[in-house]
Order: structure tokens, then sequence, then C-alpha cells
């Protein structure tokens, strides 16, 4: 059953009471755009954010994730040493492969070289070694890289493959889900979202003949355009069209931005910079909670405890354009409940939805202030008495 508990509005303290403020425009020549507000959750600009298309090499930032989480996880150190099978090579090498690492056959490259390949270089061929090394076949990856999908909410994603090369419609995404994945990279891999993303170039392979290294820049548009910008991936195929899923972060505030469906490589990086600018400069946050404050509470069902606390596991703020007052907020705490025990310190168990008056709505998860476990056998015999007696 789905709760909701009103808060008080007046325990912000913060808001003036205005009226409400009108969206400042964006107009935009790209097919889908979207861009999202991590501090409050707001969603600043939706364009086609649930049409479904190709990722091209967007794709490798699912590729990345499926990394992250096993190296994070202990299962994959990045000193392991990958390679590249002569199949691999034979088909990823040449013009007819896009991007690439300058990968050679039989080479013996790490999980951690790999990723700045697929990172940075956007490597079609890094991308499948490492499919290949973490899970034997690309197919079995793909396998992996759907599963994770579905474990982080992308309701309307498939992957086919590791790079996100065309395959008559098997691998798509949303701009949507593309927001998402970027944003559990963002947050449930910070340190290895650092060292990998927003490298302003990396180096490997030798020129034919000379041997001379190669240096490849990373193509992020927004890279040293926008401040505090550090991610994620560019794509592009003629399919697809030019896009780019990014993300900058300026004074605690971070936005993530997906747009796809350019026609050229220069307009990829005229939009991006425009979208990502007008996200920081047309719009303006207010705090409502520190991080690790707490919130509210939440009922609990057959646990050591009847209720747990809910804490914001990061700042919160409500976003609004900028240079306008917003009236005062409505707050409410949703969640699917009462929470079943077991429940682990800082799980998201519940939402802070924050209605402005003009009705946008902006959520934030909220996380269990403590553990709490299973009720032991006189816990459960007592939670069942009182439910017989009504006293539930």
């Amino acid at each position: 059953m789905i709760r909701s508990l009103l808060l008080a509005t007046s325990a912000t303290g913060l808001l003036a009471t205005a009226a409400p403020a009108a969206a400042p425009p964006f107009d935009t020549p790209a097919k889908v755009a979207y861009l999202l507000d991590l501090s409050s959750g707001a969603e600043l600009l939706n364009k086609n954010a649930d049409v479904r298309m190709p990722p091209a090499s967007m794709a490798k930032m699912m590729t990345t994730e499926v990394a992250f989480e096993l190296i994070d996880q202990g299962k994959l150190p990045l000193s392991k040493m990958c390679t590249v099978r002569p199949e691999t090579w034979q088909r990823w090498h040449g013009p007819q492969a896009g991007s690439t690492m300058f990968l050679s056959v039989n080479e013996q490259v790490s999980v951690e070289n790999l990723l700045h390949g697929i990172v940075t270089l956007s490597g079609n061929d890094a991308s499948v070694v490492l499919a290949e090394c973490i899970a034997g076949t690309e197919q079995a990856f793909a396998g992996q890289m759907n599963a994770l999908a579905q474990k982080l909410g992308l309701k309307n994603s498939h992957f086919g493959n590791a790079n996100g090369w065309p395959d008559e419609g098997v691998t798509y995404v949303t701009a949507r889900d593309l927001a998402g994945l970027a944003r559990a990279s963002i947050e449930r891999h910070p340190k290895l979202y650092k060292q990998f993303y927003g490298q302003p170039s990396f180096t490997w392979g030798k020129t034919l003949g000379s041997g001379q290294d190669i240096t490849q820049a990373n193509r992020n548009p927004i890279l040293g355009k926008i401040p505090g910008a550090d991610g994620l991936k560019t794509g592009h195929t003629e399919e697809a069209g030019y896009g780019f899923t990014g993300s900058a972060e300026q004074n605690g505030r971070r936005l993530i931005m997906v747009i796809a469906g350019l026609d050229s490589f220069n307009a990829r990086i005229s939009e991006s910079t425009k979208l990502m600018n007008w996200g920081f400069n047309a719009w303006q946050t207010k705090p409502l909670y520190a991080a690790n404050a707490k919130v509210g509470d939440a009922q609990v069902q057959l646990g050591s405890e009847g209720t747990v606390g809910l804490i914001a596991p990061k700042a919160i703020a409500i976003t609004f354009p900028a240079g306008l007052a917003v009236g005062d907020p409505r707050l409410k705490i949703r969640y699917d409940g009462p929470l079943k025990a077991p429940i682990a310190k800082g799980q998201q168990v519940a939402q802070l939805v924050v209605t402005l008056p003009d009705g946008t709505v902006q959520q934030t998860p909220l996380v269990a202030a403590e553990a709490v476990e299973e009720a032991g056998f006189l816990g459960r015999f007592w939670a069942g008495l009182k439910q017989m007696l009504g006293m539930a």
C-alpha cells in the first residue's frame, strides 16, 4: 500500500509566499532533449524524454556501469588483464569499425585501461574486449546489461550489444533512462566516476610506420566549456544522429542532460552547451534539508522497531526560475508500506514529494536512518495477535 505523509510546509522556513513562477522557455532543434536537476529531482526540460531511440555510443555508459558494479563488489579488479581475441580485433579495427582504442591482436590490456578506452575514446573495440573479458561472450554480457538496467529501474531500455552499434532496433533507450543511468554512475560509484569520466584525453596504441603514440581527445562537447563539467558520453550513427548525455556540478548543484537526434557534430556542441548553461543560469535552488537531516518516519512491519527514521541522503533543495520568488511548497513523504524488515541503514525506502504552487512536482529519495532487523518470535507473535484483535 502506498502511504503518504503530509509535512508542515512551515518547517522549511525558507520560502516567501508569491505567485507561481513560470518556467523559462528553451527551444532546441534536437529531436530529444531532457534536463534533470539532481538537487531537487526537478525536470527542467522534457522534450520526447520517453520516446524510444537508438543510443549509439551512449550505450557504452551501461557497459561501463556493469563494470563499475563488479569493481565495487570486489569481483572485477582494475588490474585484471584482458586478451584482444583475433576475431574481435578483426571485427573492430579499421575505418569501418567506427571509434577505436587502436588495440592490437592478442594484446593484453587491463580493465582499467579498457575503461579509459571506452569512456574517453569511445572505443568500440575496447567495449567488446571488456564485455568478453567479463562474461565470456558479448551476448552473455548484454544479458548482464539488461539485468542491471532492470535493477536500476530503466523501464524503457534494452541492450543487444556492448557498444551501441546499430542492430536493427534490438538496442533502444529513452532520454529519461539515459539520465537515470548517468545518475546511477554518479551516485552509486562516485570514486570510479571521478576516476574515469571527465578525462580530457587518453593515449593508447601506435601509429603504423613511425610507431608514435596515439593520443585522442575526449569528445565530450561541454568539457572545458561548462564549469564543473565531468561527464558523460557522446553517441553518433547515421540512424541515431548526434547525441550526448552530459553532467556538470556547480556550487553543489548537479545537472544531467540528454540531447539526441541532432544533424551535425557542431550542432551537438552548441546545443549541449546552450542547454547546460540554461539549466544553471535560468533556474535557481533553495535548500529544504541538509544532508543526513531527518525528514520523517515510516512504519515498519514485523521489525525489531515499529518505525524507522527517514533522512536525506544528500542535501535536498527545490528548483524554480531564477530571479523569481516561489510560494510555499507542499511536502509529502511517500512510501510503499508498512516497510518490511529487514531494512539496511542507508537503504532507499521512500520519496520526498515536493509540489510547488504551480503544480510542478519534484521528487528526491529518502533513506533509512538506521538498520531495522526482523522481529524475533515473540515480536512476530505479538504483532499477529494485535492484528487478530484489530489493534494493529
